[in-house]
């Protein structure tokens, strides 16, 4: 048992060790190249953006500090995410469960589904204006597929033979449903879970273009209104931090509320 420990430990060393080496040599890279290249033209040293990047959270970019922006974003995000969650496991799961519902809403769902976020700017403005309503869609829009198409696929996926078992048993269809069908598509709905909270994390620039002038997004959209490659690279660093803590958060509580899964081997 001491010995599994001592191997476990190690080997997250390790992990973490090639991570912060990776990260490291990225960065070195970038510094030089940005420094004794061409790309010095366009692209800023890696230092001046850290730098950039630390002195937001004390200097306001706009009106707000980064943190601020930070928070507005994630706000919207994850009211977003939260619909998102809730209508996508519905649509998936009955879906997944219903023939006759499958054969009604999958044609319209596989229809919207290759749509990008963006394309759906202009409509969302004439349909919920300029104000966060509109963000929400959007952002909806960059999380709802993937919930939804690992939701369908984890009830698909079902084992039939534990589903007839239980009906030999006595179990009634709403029984099976809830005691069988559900449980079976929980590790697949996590799966989506993950991939729709980054996803909708990304879609924030989109979102924000919309009539904004506060949040993550709106950095890098001022940013390029005005020419302003540190601060582009700053609105770039502060989405894919916060994009990999969420889905750190997101696999963390996966395998929190999921270890009877990992458990079973599944």
């Amino acid at each position: 048992m001491m010995g599994k420990l001592v191997k476990g430990h190690n080997e997250k060393m390790q992990t973490i060790f090639a991570a912060l080496t990776a990260v490291i040599g990225f960065l070195v890279v970038w510094e030089l190249v940005a420094r004794f290249t061409g790309a010095k033209m366009f692209l800023p040293p890696a230092s001046v953006i850290i730098q950039a990047f630390l002195t937001s959270f004390v200097v306001p970019v706009g009106k707000y500090t980064m943190q601020v922006h930070i928070a507005i974003s994630l706000y919207r995000v994850l009211v977003a995410f939260l619909i998102a969650t809730v209508a996508g496991v519905f649509l998936g799961v009955f879906m997944g469960y219903s023939r006759t519902f499958e054969a009604i809403f999958k044609p319209l769902f596989e229809f919207v589904r290759p749509i990008p976020p963006l394309a759906w700017i202009p409509m969302s403005i004439l349909w919920f204006g300029i104000g966060d309503e509109s963000k929400w869609f959007i952002i909806f829009l960059g999380s709802f597929t993937f919930i939804t198409v690992n939701t369908y696929d984890g009830t698909k996926n079902v084992d039939k033979t534990l589903m007839g078992a239980a009906r030999m048993l006595g179990a009634n269809e709403r029984q099976v449903f809830t005691r069988v069908v559900l449980p079976s598509a929980v590790p697949y709905i996590f799966a989506g879970l993950q991939i729709a909270i980054t996803a909708g994390w990304s879609a924030v620039v989109a979102a924000e273009m919309i009539r904004s002038d506060e949040g993550v997004g709106w950095l890098i959209v001022m940013g390029m209104s005005t020419g302003n490659t540190i601060q582009i690279m700053v609105g770039i660093v502060a989405i894919g931090a916060i994009g990999f803590i969420l889905a750190t958060l997101m696999s963390a509580l996966e395998r929190r509320l999921c270890r009877w899964n990992r458990q079973q081997g599944i």
